[in-house]
């Protein structure tokens, strides 16, 4: 507990003392025994001012500033009004155990936003500078690009780098929710966030604070809560006009019912009092909140950011889900499996598609090269190209020796009029041309990804009807890959921008209630992240495009989380609803009852606290897994 919640308990206990025994001797009737009314109104307002003065200051400071209808003014107001026609017990047990819910609700709170704000742990608090050769302790924000950090055991990455001495082991479960360390040595990326094993590590840092991976990750957290769901905006808007209802109504139940009826004051002001302590939304405006809190920290716990509660209840009407290949469902690690030739040896072909495939990062392109460079050494400077010109969606060209190279796929060649075989295998082929000559082609693969096939079966076993795989690979190549973990439909030889077009055709073709989620690696797929309904970011560690283009991040890639993730918001949605059905249906019937004369204000009592308690409690499942 914080101190405010430990002055709260005390007052609580201090005006609990007092209310216990004055509760036996009202029952019993010896308060009607003192020789003036005044005596037991001064008595009971004892335990009345110690528990509640600061209900009343509220109230007065909000009616000061015009903000008249809250939960503050209903109970002010409902208490005055038992003082007025004598229910001094009951005014006192309204204002105690309307206490005693804010006190729960306040500690509820708290823990729902531990499971988040655990994360604000990761925030380092100082970095080792190194300054001709001795380490000064300074704020990870005055600390430059090029600058080189000490990071000792057991100290917190402050800032994103490159090692350049030592070797460690790197505790990433802040980031992943994975306790596995993460090993990196000289050469390797380091990011902010993580904790340092054993060993000291030398790093150059390569952004600035503000730019990190832990400052990206606590922008996002810090924004989780400010993109309200559906049923939160409802219940935001509900409670503004809720409360002056209820205000007035409980204002003409005390006047009207007396007047046409000539029936007692007294009686239709009690009725009113209970009215208006039945009538507290609290339950609703605390518990709804609370539950999509719980959802989102549960989800953190799994290494899964959600940027925000709208996100996480779409997430519980996902139908379909649309996945990137590369680098989603497959590593995104290519390789040379074969060589195939048709009209030169193979040491040429492979020899040629390097010399153009030098010039592009793409990582087939990066796969030839790498083993051309295992098989022959360096590329020679005569099989250098000149002219290369990258053909987007087909492939690269160069000269090489005067002669115009060809290397991609069969588009291209189809584009080029090289006559070829298109490859009936599996993988990824490269097609090789010199001229007009075809001279074979290169066999590229790249391996699924561990986890990938009990991914897609779990989601299909949580409620997902359709999975779809976009890819701009061959037909035969994604078709296996489909084959091999239960995709339901594929889109193949796909250009960059066809992804989109794809995604909006699903998206017409999905019902109204219906959601597309779509995974992908979060840097070229932006568009498509951005264009689903709910966009799945494979995190890699906290790599910025990722966190900046999709709605949740998955923090190590690990897309069994996609289906753990599901069952949360599913969870969430289920508890929330429950607790909008219960509150209002308790509170209804209590009110229709009041109304009539055949609620108490015991009753007006549970049905405002402890229907919050209950409501809370339920909340508070959502922080389970």
């Amino acid at each position: 507990m914080n101190k405010r919640q430990k002055r709260d308990l005390y007052r609580i206990i201090a005006a609990a003392i007092l209310f216990v025994p004055l509760f036996a001797v009202e029952h019993m009737g010896l308060l009607e025994l003192l020789p003036y009314p005044w005596i037991a109104l001064l008595i009971c307002l004892v335990p009345y001012l110690i528990v509640g003065y600061d209900v009343i200051k509220e109230a007065a400071h909000n009616i000061k500033n015009g903000q008249i209808f809250d939960e503050n003014f209903l109970m002010m107001i409902a208490t005055f009004g038992a003082f007025v026609i004598g229910e001094y017990i009951e005014a006192v047990a309204v204002m105690l155990f309307y206490q005693i819910g804010e006190l729960f609700q306040s500690y509820a709170v708290g823990k729902s936003r531990e499971s988040i704000t655990a994360l604000m742990d990761i925030c380092p608090e100082y970095a080792n500078l190194e300054v001709d050769g001795e380490l000064e302790e300074v704020d990870p924000d005055d600390v430059e690009i090029g600058s080189v950090i000490v990071i000792k055991p057991g100290e917190k990455v402050p800032l994103d780098g490159v090692v350049i001495e030592g070797e460690s082991f790197l505790d990433t479960s802040a980031l992943t929710g994975e306790s596995v360390p993460r090993k990196v040595s000289a050469g390797e990326d380091i990011i902010s966030g993580c904790i340092n094993g054993n060993e000291t590590l030398r790093v150059e840092v390569t952004k600035e604070f503000d730019d990190s991976t832990v400052a990206k990750i606590l922008e996002l957290v810090e924004n989780a809560t400010n993109k309200k769901a559906k049923v939160e905006n409802f219940i935001t808007r509900f409670a503004k006009y809720y409360t002056p209802f209820v205000t007035i109504s409980a204002l003409l139940l005390a006047v009207i019912p007396p007047i046409l009826l000539q029936d007692n004051w007294f009686v239709w002001l009690e009725r009113a009092c209970t009215f208006l302590v039945v009538s507290c939304p609290c339950a609703l405006v605390i518990s709804v909140p609370m539950g999509f809190f719980g959802g989102i920290g549960a989800a953190s716990k799994e290494g899964v950011l959600v940027k925000g509660s709208n996100y996480l209840e779409l997430l519980s009407e996902m139908d379909t889900i649309v996945f990137d290949k590369t680098g989603t469902l497959t590593n995104g690690v290519f390789e040379v499996t074969e060589v195939i030739s048709a009209t030169e040896e193979k040491e040429t072909i492979l020899a040629l598609a390097a010399a153009v495939e030098r010039f592009s990062t793409h990582p087939i392109a990066e796969s030839i090269v790498s083993a051309y460079e295992k098989k022959m050494g360096e590329i020679e400077k005569e099989t250098k190209a000149v002219d290369v010109n990258e053909i987007a969606g087909h492939g690269i060209s160069g000269s090489v020796d005067g002669k115009v190279v060809y290397a991609g796929n069969y588009k291209l060649m189809k584009e080029k009029g090289i006559a070829c075989e298109a490859y009936a295998g599996t993988g990824t082929v490269v097609y090789v041309a010199c001229e007009d000559i075809y001279l074979g082609c290169i066999i590229i693969s790249d391996t699924i990804k561990a986890g990938a096939k009990e991914a897609i079966a779990a989601l299909k076993k949580s409620g997902v009807s359709k999975t779809v795989m976009l890819t701009g690979d061959r037909k035969e190549a994604a078709f296996a890959v489909a084959k091999e973990l239960g995709i339901d439909e594929v889109q193949y030889e796909l250009l960059p921008g066809d992804k989109v077009e794809k995604v909006e055709s699903l998206l017409q073709s999905a019902g109204k209630k219906k959601r597309l989620a779509f995974v992908g690696d979060g840097i070229n797929d932006a568009p498509v992240l951005a264009r689903a309904d709910i966009g799945f970011a494979m995190g890699s560690l906290g790599s910025d495009a990722a966190i900046e283009a999709a709605d949740i991040v998955i923090m190590d890639d690990d897309i069994r989380k996609i289906a753990n993730v599901m069952k949360i918001s599913r969870k969430t949605m289920a508890i929330v609803k429950e607790n909008i059905v219960f509150a209002l249906g308790v509170k209804g019937l209590v009110l229709i009852l009041g109304a009539i004369g055949m609620a108490s204000m015991w009753a007006a009592v549970f049905a405002d606290v402890g229907v919050a308690v209950i409501a809370i409690l339920n909340s508070m499942r959502t922080l389970r897994k």
